[in-house]
């Protein structure tokens, strides 16, 4: 009995110290990142069986468990893999919406003060201060222009080394918890009892968390313990104690842009930006998909739309020197890319056929091959995935066209199956703006022509000042003359090239032929003639100048293409407005959705806390608890001790 009493004794003493060493461990580790408080599992020993009943025989420990859930631990992870995210997303568009909404260094600023540039014009057209003025305003136009698009470039290629540090990390990680998976293992697998490595499981599930942090990553748990972890559209990333690693690639479509390469084996292929969601990287990725192409793209749209409106009506006035104008600014046409896989020759070129019908997306055009002796292309844009196919007789030959969204895309031969190029409409237009001119006297602000009603007329009726719409015609060969048939009600038109049949009257309605547009009103008399001559000497001429600030409010962009007869619904004023705008609200919803996840990480990381953080006053009661457990243990021992001694002395 002395010796039972003495092992219950022993095995008290045990897991006394066994619950002494716990509670120590939780409380150095109270402040560990990750760590998950343990706690000693004891069982009784089997009892002595007698015939007056079953004695215990102490008490045993079982294990050492982890307090730890999969589950809130999986939606801590999962928060915070949003969060990160979010806050990589948020960070980034704060950087866009304070470069677009600055009030002073904006766009805005230099558009009004060219607008104002050409009022001041219009009211003197014949100052060269004003013409002087006008030229600085539109290069400060210009440099605004490259200066916004040269800041977001820099985004990107922040963006591009951002990404870079962010597939290290992931790497980093990845090395890790492969390491310890083969730990955790190698250990549980040499325990007889198949005890859990609590601190190696602790370590890895904060790599995880870490990764988690970087990228969305989802772990399936081997029966071995260890952990297999995938990425994307289910690309693992760890398995067991392999890793397949990412690479920073540049995109095989665009060089310049930096995509996520997963190495498998000897080839490294691009995964799909899309497929990437959660942490740091994934709010690079959305932030530079979603947002910055779309904003670079609207900027550059802007710098096209305004050039080639200005240009155009520029093109229609007369300068001081009475010669017809030139360009005002020059840009930059598309950019076709062609994909570094490609194993054809075929070259693709784009023009701006359309302004107005621009959009803010890229596309990208892909070879399918002869499909029924036709010639088959597709082209998608990007912006919504819509597609456009271009199939054509193979007999027909090329080049071949294909018209979309106001693009003019050259199809050539030499393509093969699967080969793609990328169209960039207006990537590059806001970098490439320049002035086109630098004399003050090619400023085109008169209009070319002067109408006229001849003196010996002998009605009132009057002919406007008249404009031009198209310079194919111009400038006049010959003084044009309108004579009016009272008869017929019609006007015989002399002098015009090509020649001009007779024109039905009809008072204030606007008459137009050979690129020239004038109205006449009242009652003309028989024999009443109106000429329309060369501008010979109009440099107090104002007429274009006015024009030219009319596009100001003039809606030129935004024709929804797709629509039969749909018409341009935004100026240049309004579609920059448009994109200040957008930039603006996707910075106030994901500073709001940041907030909000942050609280609810906090919730995650408080419903851990409660099963798995270390309550330092618990612990200090669990050392007193198990101090006297140990105590009376050995007091146990003691007695036990001296009951046998008191067996022996008997004996003597």
């Amino acid at each position: 009995m002395g010796i039972s009493i003495f092992n219950i004794g022993i095995s008290g003493m045990n897991a006394a110290q066994a619950g002494l060493i716990t509670a120590g461990h939780n409380i150095t580790n109270a402040a560990t990142p990750g760590y998950s408080r343990e706690e000693v599992v004891q069982t009784t020993n089997v009892a002595q069986a007698t015939g007056a009943g079953f004695f215990g025989q102490g008490v045993a420990v079982k294990t050492v468990r982890r307090l730890y859930s999969d589950a809130l631990s999986g939606q801590l992870t999962s928060a915070q893999a949003q969060g990160g995210q979010i806050d990589a997303y948020n960070a980034q568009i704060k950087q866009l919406s304070n470069m677009f909404g600055d009030p002073s260094a904006g766009l805005a600023p230099a558009v009004s003060a060219f607008f104002g540039g050409l009022a001041d014009l219009a009211s003197h057209p014949e100052s060269v201060p004003s013409r002087q003025a006008l030229l600085s305003s539109a290069g400060t136009l210009t440099a605004r222009f490259r200066d916004l698009d040269l800041q977001m470039s820099q985004m990107r290629s922040n963006i591009n080394s951002e990404i870079t540090t962010s597939i290290t990390s992931i790497n980093g990680f990845a090395q890790q918890i492969a390491y310890l998976n083969q730990q955790i293992v190698t250990a549980e697998g040499g325990s007889a009892q198949q005890q859990t490595a609590n601190d190696l499981r602790d370590q890895r599930d904060a790599l995880v968390a870490s990764l988690n942090k970087e990228v969305r990553g989802f772990v399936i748990k081997e029966d071995s313990g260890a952990y297999d972890i995938f990425i994307g559209n289910g690309q693992p990333i760890v398995l067991g104690n392999q890793v397949f690693g990412l690479s920073a690639t540049p995109s095989a479509e665009d060089p310049q842009r930096v995509m996520v390469g997963y190495s498998n084996g000897a080839s490294i292929s691009a995964l799909a930006e899309s497929s990437l969601q959660g942490g740091t990287l994934g709010g690079l990725l959305s932030f530079r998909r979603e947002s910055l192409d779309s904003a670079q793209n609207a900027l550059g749209r802007v710098a096209v739309g305004m050039t080639q409106s200005l240009n155009a009506q520029h093109a229609l006035g007369q300068d001081l020197n009475g010669v017809m104008g030139g360009d005002l600014f020059s840009v930059d046409g598309p950019a076709v890319v062609p994909s570094s896989n490609n194993t054809g020759s075929a070259a693709i070129s784009a023009t701006v056929q359309d302004v107005s019908a621009l959009t803010t997306s890229d596309y990208l055009l892909q070879y399918k091959g002869q499909v029924a002796g036709s010639e088959d292309f597709l082209l998608t844009r990007l912006s919504d995935g819509r597609t456009t196919s271009a199939s054509f007789a193979s007999a027909t030959g090329y080049p071949h066209s294909l018209q979309v969204d106001g693009l003019s895309v050259t199809l050539s031969a030499g393509a093969v199956v699967n080969d793609r190029w990328t169209i960039e409409p207006t990537r590059f237009a806001a970098s490439s703006i320049r002035l086109a001119l630098s004399d003050t006297a090619a400023i085109a602000a008169a209009a070319p022509i002067r109408t006229a009603a001849a003196l010996t007329n002998s009605s009132r009726a009057t002919i406007s000042a008249g404009a031009v719409t198209s310079v194919v015609d111009l400038p006049l060969a010959a003084t044009v003359t309108l004579t009016f048939n009272a008869a017929a009600g019609q006007f015989a038109v002399s002098g015009a090239v090509p020649p001009v049949s007779p024109i039905t009257y009809s008072a204030g309605s606007p008459i137009g032929f050979n690129g020239l547009s004038f109205s006449i009103t009242g009652t003309p008399s028989n024999g009443d003639s109106f000429t329309i001559s060369r501008n010979t000497g109009g440099s107090a001429d104002n007429r274009n100048a006015l024009a030219l600030g009319l596009l100001q409010t003039t809606n030129t962009l935004s024709r929804n293409a797709a629509i039969v007869g749909a018409t341009a619904t935004a100026s240049f004023n309004g579609a920059y407005s448009e994109m200040v705008s957008q930039i603006g609200n996707t910075a106030r919803q994901t500073e709001v959705m940041a907030a909000a996840q942050a609280n609810v990480i906090v919730q995650a990381k408080q419903a851990v806390q409660s099963l798995s953080g270390v309550n330092l006053d618990e612990e200090a009661a669990n050392l007193l608890r198990f101090q006297q457990a140990y105590q009376a243990s050995g007091k146990m021992m003691q007695i036990a001790s001296s009951l046998f001694q008191s067996v022996l002395d008997l004996a003597k």
